[in-house]
């Protein structure tokens, strides 16, 4: 059984995936998985860089995120190309370290769920959710920079509304993180008697 996470930046998913590590559910990070295919000696970086040309890797031979950034957002295309090449080696990779793990059941932690379809592949949706001006607050909070920033990054994802009507368990995390543990372990719970029937 795969369980799928996710939740805007700042809701805090990566807090509710250490739950669920606490509790010994293998966890795959789509965001990992992502980095983990552009690695130094990776086919996808080669390709990378004999598309973009060689200012799209640092000195030390790896992935100038930031150049590459710059240059696909200015050009619809080129972001399709790299998508093109990028999502399937993802996906494959992420179904890979899911059908190894040993837990009752797994989880795929991924920021753009819904936005990708990658709820299609599990069996049950978890959103970890607050309100976007708490997101915004808590992407300050960590990351600092400005609020024009957080909340370019806040429109880019799914809007809340479409979110919380695709998920099928929402999780509030506006308290405590003792009360965001109490809920997911509740639904742990639910999740291993499932994968068990």
């Amino acid at each position: 059984m795969i369980v799928g996470l996710t939740g805007g930046i700042g809701s805090g998913k990566s807090a509710a995936m250490a739950v669920f590590e606490k509790l010994g559910i293998g966890c795959v990070d789509a965001d990992v998985v992502a980095r983990e295919v552009v690695e130094p000696g990776q086919p996808a970086l080669s390709a990378i860089a004999d598309h973009f040309g060689e200012d799209v890797l640092t000195e030390d031979g790896l992935l100038d995120r930031a150049t590459l950034r710059h240059r696909i957002f200015s050009d619809p295309d080129e972001k399709r190309w790299l998508e093109g090449l990028l999502h399937p080696l993802i996906r494959t990779e992420m179904q890979r370290q899911l059908a190894a793990q040993s837990s009752p059941y797994s989880v795929l932690v991924a920021p753009l769920l819904f936005e990708n379809d990658l709820d299609r592949g599990c069996d049950t949706s978890v959103l970890i959710d607050v309100p976007e001006s708490v997101q915004v607050e808590r992407v300050l909070a960590r990351d600092g920079g400005s609020e024009e920033q957080a909340w370019a990054i806040i429109r880019q994802q799914m809007p809340r509304e479409e979110k919380l009507k695709r998920a099928d368990h929402v999780v509030s995390n506006m308290g405590s993180l003792a009360e965001l543990e109490s809920q997911l372990v509740a639904l742990h719970k639910r999740f291993v008697a499932q994968s068990a029937s």
